[in-house]
């Protein structure tokens, strides 16, 4: 297991990196370069991060959001231009030792939540929260303004400006596409990819839907074991991957965390994982939580000893933390709860090694 930290950037994220590096266990980053979704992304720009990380003493072997454009996931004649380019970028990033790339195919919206830092009663902390009834009376743009506005100046990712510039457009756009057809256009994408990945070392990384249902009227299909499971043999390689977010799967108390990692794991299907607790407030109703099993309703000890049996190799990032002690950052991405939540899973796995008879 390689213990991991996201990380935005010198220019945009306020967390050093030296701080980074001073968590116990950290080996390196799911990093990122804030690009659009469809550009090739610039091979210099990318060899000045990984140099800038290196020589903070951590590695970058997992790149997070080469976003997939719109035009991809709708199957309009321009997506063959945009495959281009992310078969570019996957060559470039597999050149300077990039083993992972995690990304979505959610139409849209990446993440969605209605509250980006409800006060948790039960200690003063904040955290990032959904209730699908505040739905009813935000539509899709009164989302996406509280959502600025909440962000302290921070570009959320899945939430940069350029992707929902046309987000009257793209909504309208969709009326027309189902979950087969987006099934099908993600095949479409697949079959140019993953051949490209397997030629050069890499494994494409699927995120699953966040929170794990349909919102808006958009088709989605990444938000369960049977969801996952087609995706898979769209295009059966290993390297075609799951990246399994535990909180997004785990937004839906019907979804079996430690169950779908182990029956994922066990087919080699898991790329990369990102850990998180989340606390049921009702139907569709959560806000995120510490890492500590108890905080919230998920079991990390069931999760972690699930990815010791089956994926024990795997990347791993503690994901979405309370904002506590005053921190002021970007929501779900500050220092100190993230920090607090990988030791936290570095504890897990070291009593579960040690449990078994091995050293930690």
């Amino acid at each position: 297991m390689k213990m991991t930290f996201r990380w935005y950037g010198s220019q945009s994220d306020p967390i050093p990196l030296k701080y980074v590096k001073q968590i116990p266990g950290m080996t390196g980053l799911m990093g990122l370069l804030d690009k659009p979704a469809g550009v090739d992304w610039p091979e210099d720009e990318f060899v000045a991060l990984k140099k800038e990380v290196n020589d903070a003493g951590l590695e970058i072997e997992v790149i997070e959001s080469v976003n997939v454009h719109e035009d991809i996931k709708m199957g309009l004649p321009s997506r063959d231009e945009y495959i281009a380019n992310y078969i570019s970028t996957i060559r470039m990033l597999a050149k300077h030792g990039v083993k992972v790339i995690v990304y979505n195919f959610m139409p849209v919206f990446d993440w969605l939540r209605t509250d980006l830092a409800r006060v948790i009663p039960e200690d003063g902390s904040n955290s990032l929260y959904f209730d699908e009834k505040d739905l009813g009376e935000m539509g899709p743009l009164e989302i996406v303004r509280k959502t600025a506005e909440e962000s302290h100046g921070f570009t959320l990712p899945g939430w940069e400006p350029e992707r929902l510039a046309l987000l009257e457009k793209t909504l309208k756009q969709y009326e027309n596409i189902g979950p087969d057809d987006l099934r099908k256009n993600f095949k479409y994408f697949l079959d140019a990819v993953i051949p490209v990945c397997e030629e050069v070392g890499v494994r494409m990384a699927c995120h699953p839907d966040d929170p794990a249902w349909p919102i808006f009227g958009l088709p989605r299909i990444t938000h369960s074991q049977a969801d996952f499971d087609k995706m898979v043999q769209l295009h059966d390689s290993p390297a075609n991957t799951l990246c399994l977010c535990t909180g997004s799967l785990g937004s839906n108390p019907d979804n079996d965390i430690p169950a779908i990692i182990r029956h994922f794991g066990e087919m080699d299907r898991i790329g990369a994982m990102h850990v998180r607790n989340v606390k049921y407030l009702g139907h569709h109703h959560f806000r995120e939580a510490a890492h500590l099993s108890s905080t919230g309703d998920l079991d990390l000890y069931e999760i972690m000893k699930a990815i010791h049996d089956t994926v024990p190799d795997t990347y791993i990032r503690p994901d979405h933390g309370r904002m506590i002690w005053d921190e002021q950052g970007r929501p779900g991405y500050g220092l100190y709860d993230r920090a607090l939540g990988a030791a936290y899973l570095n504890g897990l796995w070291e009593a579960i090694e040690k449990g078994e008879g091995k050293h930690a």
